[in-house]
């Protein structure tokens, strides 16, 4: 697997992640799983205030490597060990993503599948252009989930709709992702790169330490109980209010002008 199958960039705040297996659709083979982690542990490290996760070409992410998955029945690989060949770096890089501590907006802008799908719901933010489209067809190559789809799933769309999308292996196409809340946001096709943008320029010049802390608590609220969540968020609170951007975002409230936050 070439070492540019994922690429990084870090620029003005922004931490750029490409997937870049155009020809293979950008396909989560082990390798590149393993190399998506090791990027975002160079920008849990870095100076990035926001993420982005996009695909090159075609397609954002057409799931796991089928490859490999041939190659476990014709070399009839014990199930234990095609887990550990096919399923874990998918599921360790769904767990990278969803616990990076900065917003992670997924660029849709093509096909995503499977684990692809996972991946993408992993992230806090989906936009969309008008050719992406999202299916969970893992019934197609007689396989039931993987990659946080039975977590992520039906907390977006309700259990009953998450089951029939999974047993049908519907695709969904841009409008009914977007209708359903699998795509956050749609944008036309010639405001896409741009709308893309405002987004994640509006996060990345965020109170970042504010929105970190804001991101944990809402990842953690639905498996908690009030008195946990407001436990939790006086917590938060308390951190935030020792930051500058706070009292950046203070005095702007009363100067009646845009905070010009810093991050820190």
């Amino acid at each position: 697997m070439a070492a540019d199958d994922v690429l990084l960039d870090i620029d003005d705040g922004v931490a750029t992640v490409t997937l870049n297996r155009p020809d293979a659709r950008n396909a989560l083979a082990a390798e590149t799983a393993d190399r998506l982690a090791e990027h975002f542990e160079t920008i849990a490290d870095s100076d990035a205030r926001a993420v982005v996760l996009e695909g090159n070409g075609p397609a954002f992410c057409a799931g796991g490597d089928i490859d490999a998955m041939l190659t476990g029945v014709a070399e009839d690989t014990p199930p234990a060990e095609r887990v550990e060949l096919v399923v874990s770096s998918i599921n360790e890089v769904v767990r990278v993503v969803h616990d990076c501590r900065l917003p992670v907006v997924a660029k849709i802008d093509g096909a995503t599948f499977g684990a692809g799908a996972g991946l993408a719901l992993a992230c806090d933010v989906q936009l969309a252009s008008p050719e992406a489209k999202i299916g969970f067809g893992f019934r197609q190559v007689g396989l039931a989930m993987d990659s946080g789809v039975s977590y992520f799933l039906p907390r977006i769309v309700g259990p009953n709709k998450a089951k029939e999308l999974v047993f049908t292996g519907e695709l969904l196409d841009a409008d009914a992702a977007r209708d359903l809340g699998v795509f956050t946001r749609l944008f036309e096709a010639d405001e896409f790169e741009d709308g893309v943008e405002n987004v994640v320029s509006t996060i990345a010049e965020g109170p970042t330490v504010a929105l970190t802390q804001a991101k944990r608590l809402l990842n953690r609220g639905s498996e908690s109980s009030l008195e946990q969540a407001l436990d939790r968020e006086a917590t938060a609170q308390g951190l935030a209010f020792t930051t500058a951007d706070h009292e950046e975002g203070a005095r702007a409230f009363m100067e009646q002008r845009d905070p010009e936050f810093e991050g820190h």
